[in-house]
Order: C-alpha cells, then structure tokens, then sequence
C-alpha cells in the first residue's frame, strides 16, 4: 500500500516522529492479560495496527533515501496480526519518564511501529494509566483518542463529533493565498546557540475553574475556544521568555506556529492514519496585553476551517498527482518544514470523544498528551481535556528547562485571563 502524503511528509521530515497519549483511570491496575485481552479484541481487526513500513533498504523504511528511489519506494506492509504480548507490556516507571524516555526514540523494528504501556500507580488523580506511543507516520492524534477510546467498556455509546470539512469555494485563486501563507518568511526562537538544544518534556494539570474562567475572555465577544485559548497562552508565554518578535533578530517577520486540522468527516470519524492538515498561523506575540492577543489569535484561528478545505480539496490531491510522477515534490515540501522558522512552536487541544468513560469499571480521570518533538530551536504544545480535566504537555527542543519553563509560563497567561473581569484596552 502507498504511504499517503501525509504519511511520506511526516517519515521525511527529519524528527523522531514519536506521539502519544496516556488515558489516566482511577482504582487498582488491571492485569496486563485483561488489557492484552482488550486490545487483541478490539484492535487486530484494524489494518493499520497491523501495519509496517517496508522499504529496499531493509531497516522499516527509516532510510531518507527510500522514498525517493524510482524503485523499491517505501510502502505499507501487512505482514499478520500483531502480538499483543510484544505490543502491550507493563511499564515500571512513572508517565512522566515514559514521555521523557519515548519522545526522541523512535518505535523501529519489524513489528508495527507503536506500543501500549500498563503504567501502575500513575500520578495526575489516578491509580493507573495505558499510555499509547506511536510513531506520527502511522497514526496521527485523532487516531490515538479513537483508539484508546475503543478500549473502554462501552466505546460505541459515545457519540462521534468530528466535524465537517468546510466545502468552500477552492479554487486556484484560494490555492495561491495559501501558498503565501505557508511559504510567507517566519522567526525561529531566538537561541543563543541554535546547536545545542536538548529535548524536554513537562507536564502541568490545569484546575478546571482556571479554564472555565479564561473562556470567557474577551468579556464583551462571544468567549473563546480551547484551541483559541492554548495559542493565546502560547503567544504570552513566547513574549513572557524572550520579549517581543520585533527583538528576537531586529526583524518585523512573525513567530508562527503549527495548527493540525483534522480533515475528517463524519462520514469516516474513526479513520485512523494521518488524515490532517497543519495551517500556519501567525502568533500575535507582539500583542500588548493577554486579552487583546487572545483577540488577534481568534482573528487569525476564523480563517483555518477554510484554508484547511483549501489543503484537502486543491493543495493534497495536487501533490498526490505530481508525486506520481515526480517523487520529488515531497521533499520539496517537506524540506521547508524542515526550517524552524516556518513554525518556532506546534499547537494543538485535544478532547476526549464522547462522554466519561470506564475500563473494566475503572473511572477516567484524565488524558495526557505527548506532542511530537519538532526541529531544534521549537517547541510544541499539547493541552487535553477530558470532562473536567485539564492537561498541558509541552515538548521542547531548546535548552534543558525551557519545556518546564513555558509550561509555567501558559498556565500563568490562563489565571491572568481568570482574573479579569473586563478585557484590557
């Protein structure tokens, strides 16, 4: 089977490609046969659990050269049902170093590329947690919710909520403005040493009124969104660490970051793969104020339902096209990514879907995201909720402490907006 896109952009971009996500349940931990049980029932009927990359160089298809040979191109491979005991293992050490331990390793070998941790007395309100690592070329994070979602005990009485691809008007004019957008000249974080950059992961729970209270800035519009709100914090953060974009480099160019849009339909809600997009949106770092920047990022987050429909109905089935014939043009692409100043941070809100949820009785307590490391000098962010609650994953490439230090640096940005009751000027 063909790599999709998607699926070769992110396998050629460079980075360890590892994401993730933990669900946190309350009570005693389960033996690791009843989970083994669970996945073997819910998950080896789906193909792409069971699938490999093969490619002519013999090591999964890691090698950048693969996809690029006129022969031999790297593929997906289904070779049989996966091993539920290969696959799911019981993790001695906490969430937080399994995160700390997974994020620049990638899943290699010649089983498929992800893994399910039984990880006993995990912290964040809970008494375990299953944590799924995966490489981003197989599964993207919609596809981690779908699949943790199905292991619980009833995953068929939540209701889907993917939402509809806008069918807008795209036509070449709307093509064009978009590869503007995306080829438009961006800052990278100023680093005083661009080399040595190490990467870093911190955890950070938000309570629930925090949130609650900071959606209901600015306080004379309509209120904001989860994904609103984390690239609002971000942009505080970004100016709380190192000032305004305009003294980064003496330059007027934007900080921007990684939006991921989700391009299913609720046509195929539970399609697992990589079926997204990332628009680039310009950070309003250079904002005075927390609430007016959270203004500017509702202003330039109204446009990304639109020029994702622009990415799914002109941009991607273009590419496919020229890829047949021209391998090249992935590389193309995917070398521009390659640059942090195309995006200096990623961000991205995740909810559960559907309802509170149980495994073998156990009450959900939480979900913790695991963002993929980007190129040095970047930082992503990743901020799930489920029900009531709140967390936030930063996963940074900079110095040792900046993952923790932004971390920090969001949730103060969120009680700021909690305590305003009229919006700055």
């Amino acid at each position: 089977m063909r790599l999709s896109c998607a699926d070769e952009m992110l396998l050629l971009n460079g980075c360890p490609g590892v994401i993730g996500l933990a669900a946190v349940f309350s009570g005693e931990q389960p033996d690791v046969d009843q989970v083994r049980a669970r996945v073997a029932e819910r998950w080896t009927g789906l193909e792409r659990m069971n699938c490999v990359l093969d490619g002519p160089s013999g090591d999964g298809g890691t090698a950048r050269r693969g996809p690029f040979r006129r022969r031999g191109r790297v593929r997906w491979a289904v070779p049989g049902p996966f091993d539920p005991a290969v696959h799911v293992t019981v993790t001695g050490t906490e969430l937080d170093d399994l995160w700390a331990r997974s994020v620049d390793r990638p899943i290699t070998g010649a089983v498929p590329p992800w893994r399910l941790h039984v990880i006993p007395g995990a912290a964040y309100g809970g008494g375990f947690a299953l944590a799924l690592v995966a490489q981003h070329v197989l599964l993207d994070g919609r596809s981690l919710a779908t699949l943790m979602r199905l292991l619980t005990d009833s995953p068929v009485a939540a209701r889907e909520s993917a939402r509809s691809v806008p069918l807008a008007r795209t036509g070449l004019r709307a093509a064009g403005r978009e590869l503007r957008a995306m080829a438009a000249i961006g800052q990278a974080l100023p680093m005083r040493s661009p080399g040595d950059t190490y990467a870093s992961v911190a955890v950070s729970e938000l309570p629930a009124h925090l949130v609650r209270s900071a959606r209901r800035q600015p306080a004379d519009g309509r209120g904001a969104t989860l994904n609103e709100l984390l690239v609002g914090a971000v942009a505080g953060a970004l100016r709380a660490s190192y000032g305004p974009v305009r003294g980064w480099r003496q330059r007027e160019e934007p900080a921007y970051t990684a939006v991921p849009c989700d391009l299913r339909t609720r046509a195929n809600p539970r399609e697992l793969g990589n079926t997204l997009t990332v628009v680039r949106v310009p950070l309003p770092v250079d904002v005075d104020g927390p609430v007016a920047r959270l203004r500017a990022c509702q202003a330039a987050l109204a446009s990304v339902p639109e020029r994702a429909a622009v990415h799914a109905g002109v941009l991607f089935p273009a590419a496919e096209a020229v890829r047949r014939t021209g391998p090249w043009v992935t590389g193309l692409l995917t070398d521009r990514g390659r640059r942090s100043c195309f995006a200096a941070t990623a961000t991205t809100a995740m909810k559960w879907p559907g309802g509170a949820s149980t495994f073998e009785g156990r009450r959900l307590v939480r979900t913790v995201g695991l963002p993929p490391l980007q190129h040095p000098g970047t930082v992503s962010f990743a901020l799930a909720q489920a029900g009531d609650a709140f967390t936030l994953t930063v996963v940074g490439n900079l110095r040792r402490d900046d993952a923790g230090r932004l971390a920090d640096a969001v949730v103060t940005e969120f009680e700021t907006w909690a305590r305003m009751v009229t919006p700055s000027v």
